[in-house]
């Protein structure tokens, strides 16, 4: 079982994975970690004109379950709350297209040479 400070360590790493992964297909990056009452955003990203909110998930092995099987009904509502909170706040913003994309992180065998999977537009309402 994970500790707590491994786990989050494991989740910074795929973080950082999950934005250069990104700004390898020409995303630019925005922020990383914000917070709100709603929940947190793990990075945010602009695809063009469209700004991306992306949730990482980032598991060693596949033995714990992929990483993008972890994306509950209240985890997505938290982060479509969040994201609503975060362009209500940052006025520059409010006037873009936007979307939320789930990067899944599966660290495996004994290198943890990373697999990566990127679901554009992968957390949606109803």
């Amino acid at each position: 079982m994970n500790s707590r400070p491994e786990s989050a360590r494991l989740g910074q790493t795929g973080e950082r994975l999950a934005q250069a992964f990104l700004e390898d297909l020409g995303y630019r990056f925005v922020g990383r970690n914000w917070h709100c009452t709603q929940g947190e955003l793990d990075l945010i990203m602009l695809d063009g004109d469209e700004l991306v909110f992306v949730e990482v998930k980032t598991r060693r092995g596949e033995g714990s379950g992929r990483a993008g099987e972890s994306v509950s009904s209240k985890k997505t509502a938290r982060l479509l709350g969040s994201a609503e909170w975060y362009i209500a706040q940052h006025t520059e913003h409010q006037e873009r297209v936007w979307r939320c994309d789930l990067v899944a992180i599966t660290m495996s065998g004994s290198t943890q040479q990373p697999k990566i999977l990127h679901v554009v537009n992968a957390i949606v309402t109803g």
